[in-house]
């Protein structure tokens, strides 16, 4: 294409609001995995910062933006849709709209700040405090995160130690503002020097921690040596394709049995590797307790802890005066709750519960439950509906002289929970996940990955047992040690070093994301002001 024909191509581009809002969508979602183009980011919220030029008010920008929004979504999340249609699609629209608040927040930034560096941190600021926000509430999902699309560039990334992943999504969009208005301001070269410094040091400095980190030796005192079972159940077969519900609990068990030695300190199953159910007394379901009999008489014989994942029932007495919310009250047996959770049986016949405190939405509870329990006026009976309940606390399974959480799925993409398990001192961090719901998608290649920024961030190894893959060890600087393949009948030993040296993201946690909103906040309180003093 000559020379001419291209800069025209460009001109058309930069001009049309369709081709800007849909081109930033294709950029963004190229982003993430399996395509790892997390470079495209930049110049995505570069065509998104003109698309807000051109709009001339905030309700056009936001409804240009999420066109582009939707997009992204779509591109990176289109496999939630293979679990529940109707949930994948709510979430995929719901979370474009959310992304649209930020971006106007972004162009009243670029509206009302003239110097290039306060504008290019209010921008910035504006969406890692979105992204940090979008933790805490319960319509979370933090998936596309910025930060996340990096997570296989390891090598560029190491100083998510120091700032968390969303360090990543504040450097990205400060590096395209930047850009943004070397271009709309006459390409000056003092604003295209701070723009070209800002895109490298993050990386270079990156580079340079990797370099240190090479050369030193490691402090680590001691090691647990794990098997991690990929059993590759059908989630979607009754009894996961087997004849009974017993059938599956011995396939895993000799996939177990075959790496096992006297060596092995502990042994990980995944996310819903045991079915029915584990509860915390024997019920009227023989096969519920033959299962929980058998595991936790194959782990006294082995003389190694088992941890699987499964749905756990608490029941209660039936005379007990404080129940939890939403617990359920039949007829024909106690009151009870059940939660997907991980369950660990250990020789010595005690029995450790983690309860999973990331559910998703709309998939694993309906958001907002509680509030729609105490305002609902119709009597709906809202605890007998099918929805998981909800963990609080930060349990942790003892492993020959260390801890380790197993973080059950969802759980791990939430670096601010994980850092409670670190500081209560988690000596290395365990997945067990089952993305199968998903199928051979984008969706298990993404949850991987992000596994590899949790490494970076606490400089902790990872474990990882997920019922199809991918199953693994990732090191502490996110290097992937050893790895599965997806949809394969499995298990492989992982011989786990064990840290407790903490980070400085662990020791402080979301001081990034916390600025950006200080930020944010006196500088909206001063347009304030200054509007309220000129009436």
């Amino acid at each position: 294409m000559r020379l001419p024909g291209l800069i025209t191509m460009l001109q058309q581009l930069w001009n049309n609001k369709w081709l800007l809002t849909g081109s930033a969508g294709l950029l963004l979602g190229l982003s993430f995995p399996p395509f790892n183009l997390p470079f495209l980011q930049i110049p995505a919220f570069l065509l998104l910062f003109r698309l807000a030029d051109l709009c001339s008010t905030y309700r056009a920008a936001a409804y240009w933006s999420y066109f582009a929004f939707l997009l992204w979504n779509l591109i990176g999340t289109y496999w939630m849709m293979m679990a529940t249609v109707g949930g994948g699609i709510a979430a995929i629209l719901a979370n474009s709209v959310l992304m649209t608040i930020p971006f106007v927040l972004q162009r009243l930034a670029l509206n009302k700040v003239e110097h290039p560096l306060p504008q290019s941190l209010l921008v910035a600021s504006a969406w890692t405090g979105y992204e940090y926000l979008h933790h805490f509430w319960d319509l979370a999902w933090p998936w596309l995160a910025l930060g996340n699309g990096w997570a296989n560039y390891t090598h560029l990334i190491q100083y998510i130690s120091y700032t968390g992943y969303l360090g990543i999504s504040f450097w990205v969009v400060f590096s395209a503002v930047l850009f943004y208005v070397f271009i709309k301001h006459s390409y000056r070269k003092k604003v295209l020097t701070l723009a070209l410094t800002a895109t490298l040091i993050a990386p270079l400095i990156s580079l340079a921690m990797l370099t240190f980190q090479s050369q030193e030796r490691p402090e680590d005192q001691s090691s647990v040596r794990l098997v991690l079972a990929q059993p590759d159940f059908d989630s979607y077969a009754t009894h996961y394709g087997y004849k009974n519900a017993i059938e599956p609990l011995h396939a895993i068990m000799n996939l177990s049995d075959s790496l096992r030695n006297k060596r092995t300190d502990a042994i990980i199953w995944p996310e819903n590797a045991v079915q029915p159910y584990i509860s915390n007394r024997n019920m009227s379901n023989r096969t519920a307790n033959k299962i929980k009999r058998m595991i936790r008489d194959t782990s006294r014989q082995w003389g190694v802890p088992i941890v699987t994942g499964a749905t756990y029932f608490e029941y209660f007495k039936p005379d007990t005066q404080a129940l939890p919310p939403l617990v359920r009250k039949p007829n024909s047996v106690a009151p009870y709750i059940y939660y997907n959770a991980a369950v660990g049986f250990f020789p010595e016949r005690t029995l450790s519960v983690y309860k999973k405190v990331h559910l998703v939405p709309l998939v694993e509870r309906i958001p907002f439950l509680l509030f729609l329990r105490r305002i609902d006026p119709f009597g709906i009976q809202w605890h007998e509906l099918p929805w998981y309940g909800q963990g609080t606390s930060f349990t942790q399974f003892k492993i020959s002289n260390t801890r380790t959480p197993a973080l059950v799925c969802y759980d791990s993409v939430f670096p601010h929970w994980i850092r409670g398990f670190v500081n209560r001192g988690a000596g290395f961090l365990t997945i067990i996940t089952n993305d199968g719901w998903w199928g051979n998608t984008s969706g298990h290649l993404q949850h991987f990955a992000y596994a590899r920024l949790r490494a970076i961030e606490f400089r902790r190894w990872v474990a990882r047992s997920a019922n199809n893959g991918i199953s693994g060890l990732i090191s502490p600087d996110g290097r992937v040690v050893k790895r599965t393949e997806y949809k394969a009948q499995t298990a492989i030993t992982a011989n786990v070093p064990v840290r407790n040296d903490l980070t400085f993201f662990a020791r402080f946690g979301g001081w990034l994301p916390i600025s950006c909103l200080v930020m944010i906040g006196i500088w909206l309180i001063q347009l304030s002001y200054r509007a309220f003093k000129i009436r």
